[in-house]
């Protein structure tokens, strides 16, 4: 019997970073993989640091589908929250086409839910409030167009997990290694539930030591301060406008509308879907 192919989709997170190994990146996915079935999966990784929604769709998912695998993670999204270009209609849309593609194949589709950035990051109220709710958004959507296509999905946006710093890298925003096994160790408790991971489980505990605080520290300031720069020159003039709506809604006590805005949103997103049978999970 051949082996089971597992295909990953997405972006940093996935791609691994956070989890050094030799001169790369292992991650989640690639702990996950080892854990599928009795033999390791035939794994393969088309996650990119910065991808969107918009990346997975018209780069990442050519190339998923053509590897025909028979399981599919894509988890995504964050990058589509810290940009000034943000539509939540858009992320929607191209996450429906993904899920429908692959779950259209056969493959039994992967999905997690994740916490918002700004709270990661530490960032003030009003400055974290408009990306907690852009994220909550993102959320509402996967959670809807998992349900819809019968996908394992995570719950990764909440937990002891997101607040205890032994799980996340220096930067705050990716795991450590034992946040990647941690992701890995509860995508395998849903998948052997399922009867679909029959393989070991991954172990919780790092294989390699922790990086030394200098370390982390270097590479903040070289890799990580890039990464940070990139988004913050593309974000910070639309995140500067919305925390000073916040403000004002906060000061009058009408912050409730921002809210309902947002749920409002989530609900013209998935209503501009099309409204076919849901496929039948594989």
């Amino acid at each position: 019997m051949r082996r089971v192919r597992f295909v990953a989709l997405g972006d940093s997170l996935t791609e691994g970073v956070g989890d050094p190994v030799r001169d790369g990146w292992r991650g989640w996915a690639a702990l996950l993989a080892a854990g599928l079935a009795e033999e390791p999966a035939e794994f393969t990784n088309l996650a990119l640091s910065g991808a969107r929604a918009r990346d997975v769709a018209e780069r990442q998912l050519p190339a998923g589908l053509a590897l025909r695998p028979d399981v599919a993670s894509v988890v995504v999204g964050v990058n589509d929250t810290l940009r000034c270009s943000f539509d939540l209609g858009a992320v929607a849309a191209r996450l429906d086409t993904v899920y429908a593609a692959f779950t259209g194949q056969g493959a039994l589709l992967l999905t997690a839910c994740l916490p918002d950035p700004g709270a990661m990051l530490g960032l003030p109220g009003a400055l974290a409030r408009p990306l907690a709710r852009r994220q909550r958004a993102v959320n509402a959507v996967v959670h809807a167009l998992s349900d819809r296509y019968g996908a394992v999905h995570l719950h990764a946006s909440e937990g002891d997990w997101t607040t205890d710093r032994a799980m996340w890298s220096v930067d705050r925003l990716h795991p450590g290694e034992r946040g990647h096994r941690q992701l890995a160790l509860r995508f395998h408790a849903l998948l052997a539930e399922r009867g679909h991971a029959t393989g070991p489980a991954p172990s919780p505990e790092n294989e390699f030591p922790a990086p030394t605080r200098s370390a982390s520290l270097w590479w903040l300031a070289t890799a990580g301060t890039g990464w940070v720069a990139r988004r913050c020159t593309d974000l910070l003039p639309q995140l500067l406008t919305l925390a000073a709506d916040e403000l004002r809604h906060h000061a009058r006590g009408t912050s409730a509308r921002l809210d309902l805005r947002t749920s409002a949103a989530v609900s013209a997103a998935l209503a501009a879907l099309s409204t076919t049978e849901r496929p039948e999970a594989a």
